[in-house]
C-alpha cells in the first residue's frame, strides 16, 4: 500500500529516542508507506515543520505547544497524522479525545489514558479517530491484541491472570530462587535499573493494578481506579521515607517477614509471585501476593519476564498464555511503532 503518513511525537526520553530510531530503521525498509516525522515536543520545548515536510533534526528549540494548539495544527495537515505519546502523563492523556475528535489517530504506551476516570475511557473509545495502546500493557507483548481478537471474534473471556510487572518478577525470580534477603534483591534490583528511582513506586501494586484495569475494561469489567484489593510490599514503618534510598537503607528490618512468607510457601512444594488477575462471571479483581506451585507456568519465569494466562470458553482448560520481556525500551517502543504502522495502514 502506497502512501505516507504525518507523525507528531509527544514525549522523546528513553522510549521516544528508541521509537524515534526504529521509525528511522522503518522508513529505510519501506518502499511504500513511508512515516513522516513533522513534530516532536517535551514539556517545554519542541520543534516542528511549519509547512508539514518531514524533519531533518530533531533539535527541540521552540516553545512546545499546548495540546490544544498541537490538535489545532495538526487538524490542518494535508496528509493523516498520528500522535505517538511517549509520556505517562495523565494530563497528555486527558487530551485524547481532543485529537480523536478531530480524526487524529493516537498510538501510546501511556497506561493512564486507559486506567484513569471511566469517562476518559469511553470518550477515547468513542473515537472516532483510531487508537491503539498494545504498549500500556506489556510493552512489546501482543496481550492487548490477543484479548481484542479473542472479544471481537465472539469468544467469552472468564479469566485473566498474569504477572505484569518486570520489576516485580525479577524481585520475586532472584526471591525464590537465591538464598538471599529480599531487601538485598530489592537493592540489586535498584542498582540494576529494573526499579523506579524510588522503589515504592513498584512494590505499590499500582502498576501492576492499572495495567489490569485496562484488561477488565477490554473484557468487559467496568473497574473504576483503585476500587479492587491492590496488595502493596511497602511495610508500614517505610511508608513515610523522603527519598528510594532512605526507603532501601530501611528495608532490612523487614526481611524476617519475608523470609517467613518465603519459608511458607516452600513448605507447601510453592514460590511466591506477584499476581494480577480478574474473573469476569464473580467481577472479582485483586492485585496480590501469592503462593503458586512450583510446577505451575509463573513459577518458572525467567528474569523479568511478564506472562498472561487467558482462560475463556474456547480456551476453558489450558489458558491461551502470552511471555516474554515486558519492560525496556526496545520492546515497549516496539509494540509503539507496530501500532503506528497498523493504523497508517488502514489511514494511508
Amino acid at each position: 500500500m502506497a502512501g505516507a503518513v504525518n507523525i507528531a511525537v509527544v514525549g522523546a526520553g528513553l522510549v521516544g529516542k528508541e521509537f524515534l530510531r526504529q521509525l528511522a530503521a522503518f522508513n529505510t525498509r519501506s518502499s511504500t508507506l513511508k512515516l513522516n516525522v513533522i513534530s516532536v515536543q517535551r514539556s517545554a520545548k519542541g520543534v516542528r515543520s511549519k509547512d508539514f515536510s518531514p524533519l531533518t533534526n530533531f533539535n527541540e528549540n521552540e516553545d512546545a505547544l499546548t495540546m490544544d494548539d498541537l490538535a489545532a495544527w495538526l487538524k490542518t495537515s494535508p496528509s493523516p497524522v498520528i500522535v505517538v505519546d511517549n509520556t505517562s502523563s495523565e494530563f497528555v492523556a486527558a487530551s485524547y479525545p481532543s485529537f480523536l475528535q478531530q480524526g487524529i489517530a493516537i498510538a501510546t504506551p501511556n497506561k493512564k489514558a486507559f486506567s484513569g476516570p471511566l469517562d476518559l475511557f469511553e470518550a477515547i473509545a468513542r473515537g472516532p479517530g483510531l487508537c491503539y495502546h498494545e504498549s500500556s500493557v506489556g510493552a512489546g507483548l501482543p496481550i492487548i491484541s490477543t484479548l481484542n481478537d479473542l472479544v471481537l471474534t465472539g469468544d467469552k473471556i472468564h479469566k485473566i491472570e498474569g504477572i505484569f510487572s518486570g520489576t516485580l518478577s525479577y524481585i520475586f525470580n532472584e526471591f525464590s530462587s537465591r538464598d538471599q534477603p529480599f531487601s538485598s534483591v530489592v537493592k540489586v534490583a535498584k542498582e540494576l535499573g529494573y526499579t523506579e528511582p524510588d522503589p515504592r513506586d513498584d512494590l505499590n501494586g499500582m502498576d501492576v493494578a492499572r495495567k489490569l484495569t485496562i484488561l477488565a475494561r477490554l473484557s468487559g469489567l467496568m473497574v473504576k481506579p483503585n476500587s479492587f484489593p491492590i496488595h502493596s510490599l511497602i511495610p508500614d514503618g517505610l511508608q513515610s521515607c523522603k527519598s528510594g534510598d532512605e526507603f532501601v537503607a530501611g528495608l532490612p528490618q523487614y526481611d524476617a517477614d519475608m523470609d517467613a512468607l518465603k519459608k511458607s510457601a516452600d513448605g507447601e512444594g510453592k514460590v511466591l509471585r506477584f499476581v494480577g488477575s480478574l474473573d469476569t462471571r464473580s467481577g472479582e479483581v485483586k492485585v496480590s501476593l501469592e503462593k503458586v506451585a512450583k510446577t505451575h507456568p509463573f513459577a518458572s519465569l525467567q528474569g523479568s519476564d511478564n506472562v498472561v494466562a487467558f482462560t475463556s470458553e474456547r480456551y476453558p482448560q489450558n489458558p491461551l498464555i502470552v511471555q516474554g520481556a515486558g519492560a525496556g525500551a526496545a520492546v515497549t517502543a516496539m509494540g509503539v511503532l507496530a501500532d503506528v504502522i497498523k493504523i497508517a495502514q488502514r489511514l494511508a
